[in-house]
């Protein structure tokens, strides 16, 4: 649709994947420049923990910021293929030491525990200063709140949360 945008710097890797020109793309995320576009485009993207994937050959915008990760069709494509470029670079000062996790089979056992649909026992955080009116699109709110209702449903626990310096990240950022 060319009256819309895929958004962010790593629009074009995800327009591919999107239109299915390519499995699988890896974009650099500063600031939501791989999740924005995904969702964008119903695509799933992901910016991993600081230093699991080595940035090494990165021009970077925002050093202590700017990941990069992955984006694919699914959650599944994704794992496998962090499964592949995770893990201690020692061309990257900042590339976390050690053994990476094992995406794929992690995220296999978490549907395996969770395949009867039993959150028992699950705590989630919610941040009250993301629950306002004001700057949140009330469709992405909906959505939200129905996400909620439906892990409640399964058995899953809400905890109101503050994260206070939730105004901070725009002037940090710049």
């Amino acid at each position: 649709d060319e009256a819309r945008t895929c958004g962010g710097s790593s629009g074009g890797s995800v327009a591919a994947v999107s239109a299915g020109i390519v499995p699988l793309a890896f974009g650099s995320d500063t600031g939501g420049s791989i999740r924005q576009p995904a969702s964008f485009c119903g695509v799933v993207g992901f910016k991993p923990t600081y230093g699991r994937v080595s940035r090494w050959g990165l021009v970077a915008y925002a050093s202590s910021l700017d990941q990069i990760g992955p984006i694919a069709r699914s959650v599944s494509d994704c794992a496998l293929a962090l499964d592949v470029v995770s893990g201690h670079d020692e061309r990257d000062s900042t590339s976390i030491p050690g053994a990476a996790p094992n995406w794929s089979a992690d995220l296999a056992n978490a549907a395996a525990a969770s395949a009867d649909g039993d959150l028992q026992g699950v705590v989630i955080g919610l941040p009250s200063e993301y629950f306002v009116e004001d700057g949140v699109d009330p469709g992405v709110l909906a959505c939200v709140r129905e996400a909620i209702g439906t892990l409640e449903a399964a058995g899953a626990t809400f905890e109101a949360i503050s994260l206070p310096h939730t105004t901070y990240p725009i002037s940090t950022y710049y």
